[in-house]
C-alpha cells in the first residue's frame, strides 16, 4: 500500500515540476499583454529556466550526495516553493525572470531525487513502468496543467496561474513529509569521481540524443499557442481542448516508451525518430490543412516522449554497473539535457523567427530529429543492455 501512495505522489510530483516548468508556454502571449513586450524576447524565459535547470542540476545533485537524499528533497521543495510564489507576484519582466532563474535552480534536483527514489522503492520488475509514469507526470501537467493554466490566465490573469502551483506544491510537500523514502542506499564520493561517468561513451551519445530530441520537439512547442491559433487557424475555444489533446498524446507517447523500455529500450528507439523526422519535415506544407498539421502535432508529441524510459534505465543500468557512485549523477542527466535540449530548441526558434516565418520551424526540427536518429542507431551499437525484453 505504502509503495502505491509513493508512486502516485512521485507521479504528483513530476505533474506539479510540469505545469511550472511547461505552463509559461501556454501564457506568454498574456505576460506579453501586460508587460507589453514582444513574444520573441519573453521566449527567453523559457530559453534561461532551461539553461539554468541544465547548468544547476548536475551541481546541486551531486553536492547533495553528502546530505541524506530525503532532507534534501524537503529543503529543495521549500525553495522551488519561494521560487515559483515570486513567479506569482512577479510585476515587471526582470522581477519574473529572476523568480524562473531560482525554481529552475532546484527543479531539476527535484526530479532526480524522485526519480532514485523511485528506483529504490520499485520491484525491480516494476521499474520501467514507475519511472514512464512519472515522466508522464510531465504530460499530465499538459494535459491539465497547461490548459487549466491557459484558461485561468486567459479569465483571471497569468499570475492566478503560478498560484495554482503553489497550492500544488504545498500539498506534495506535506505528503513528502510523510512518504518519501528515508534509507535509500547512498554512496558519498567527491564531485570528481561522480563526474567519471562523462568518460564512458555511451553516455556521452545518450546525452547528446536527449539534447536532439528535445531541442527539435521545442523548435515548435515554444510557439505551440501561435502556431494553432494564428497558423493552423483554431480559435481559442479549440485551443484549450487541443492543448488537452497534445497532453494526451504526451501521456500515451510515455507509457508507449514505458512499454518500449520492457521490450529492447534504446534498441527500439531508431524507427521512431526516423518517422519523427518526416513528421517534421511534413509538418509546414500541411499547416494550411489544419486537422492534419493537428494531428502531425499529436503524433510528434508521442514520438517526442517515447525515449525518456529508455534512456533513464539505461543511464542507471551502466551506473549501477560501473559507476557505482555516479548513481545520483546518473539519475538526472535526462532531465539535466532534456533542458539543454529545450533552451537550446527554444532559442532557435526565437532566432528563426527573426528571419523566417513561423511555418517554417518543422525543417529546423526536422534537422534536430535527424541527428537523434542518427545518434541513437550509433548508441544502439555500442550499449548492449537492455536488447532482449525484460522477464
Amino acid at each position: 500500500m505504502k509503495y502505491r501512495l509513493q508512486a502516485i505522489l512521485f507521479v504528483f510530483i513530476a505533474f506539479m515540476l510540469g505545469c511550472n516548468e511547461y505552463m509559461i508556454v501556454g501564457v506568454l502571449p498574456d505576460i506579453a499583454h501586460e508587460y507589453h513586450d514582444s513574444l520573441s524576447r519573453l521566449g527567453l524565459l523559457v530559453t534561461v529556466f532551461a539553461l539554468i535547470y541544465a547548468v544547476f542540476t548536475p551541481i546541486i545533485t551531486s553536492l547533495a550526495n553528502r546530505w541524506r537524499r530525503h532532507h534534501v528533497l524537503l529543503w529543495l521543495m521549500v525553495i522551488f516553493l519561494v521560487g515559483n510564489t515570486w513567479s506569482a507576484l512577479a510585476t515587471n519582466f526582470i522581477s519574473l525572470l529572476l523568480s524562473r532563474i531560482l525554481t529552475a535552480t532546484v527543479a531539476g534536483a527535484i526530479i532526480s531525487l524522485v526519480l532514485i527514489m523511485a528506483s529504490f522503492v520499485a520491484p525491480r520488475e516494476k521499474r520501467a513502468s514507475l519511472v514512464s509514469w512519472v515522466f508522464a507526470g510531465f504530460s499530465i501537467a499538459s494535459v491539465v496543467g497547461i490548459p487549466i493554466g491557459t484558461i485561468i490566465s486567459t479569465t483571471f490573469s497569468w499570475h492566478d496561474s503560478f498560484w495554482m502551483v503553489t497550492v500544488i506544491t504545498v500539498l506534495a510537500f506535506a505528503f513528502l513529509f510523510w512518504l518519501v523514502p528515508k534509507d535509500t542506499l547512498q554512496v558519498k564520493s567527491s564531485l570528481g569521481k561522480q563526474f567519471v561517468l562523462f568518460k564512458d561513451s555511451r553516455v556521452i551519445l545518450g546525452v547528446i540524443f536527449v539534447v536532439s530530441i528535445c531541442a527539435a520537439d521545442y523548435t515548435i512547442f515554444t510557439y505551440i499557442r501561435p502556431l494553432i491559433t494564428n497558423e493552423m487557424g483554431f480559435n481559442n475555444t479549440w485551443l484549450n481542448w487541443l492543448l488537452f489533446a497534445t497532453g494526451v498524446f504526451f501521456i500515451f507517447g510515455n507509457k508507449f516508451g514505458g512499454v518500449l523500455a520492457d521490450r529492447g529500450g534504446v534498441h527500439r528507439l531508431p524507427v521512431i525518430y526516423l518517422i519523427m523526422t518526416v513528421l517534421y519535415l511534413a509538418f509546414g506544407p500541411l499547416l494550411s490543412f489544419k486537422w492534419l498539421a493537428i494531428l502531425v502535432v499529436g503524433l510528434l508529441c508521442i514520438a517526442f516522449s517515447c525515449y525518456g524510459s529508455s534512456t533513464q534505465l539505461m543511464f542507471l543500468d551502466i551506473a549501477e554497473k560501473e559507476y557505482p557512485q555516479s548513481l545520483d549523477l546518473a539519475s538526472s542527466l535526462n532531465s539535466i539535457f532534456a533542458n539543454i535540449g529545450i533552451s537550446l530548441g527554444s532559442l532557435t526558434a526565437s532566432q528563426t523567427m527573426h528571419f523566417t516565418t513561423m511555418n517554417h520551424l518543422g525543417y529546423v526540427g526536422s534537422v534536430y530529429a535527424l541527428l537523434a536518429t542518427v545518434l541513437v542507431i550509433i548508441l544502439s551499437h555500442r550499449y548492449t543492455g537492455m536488447r532482449y525484453p525484460v522477464r
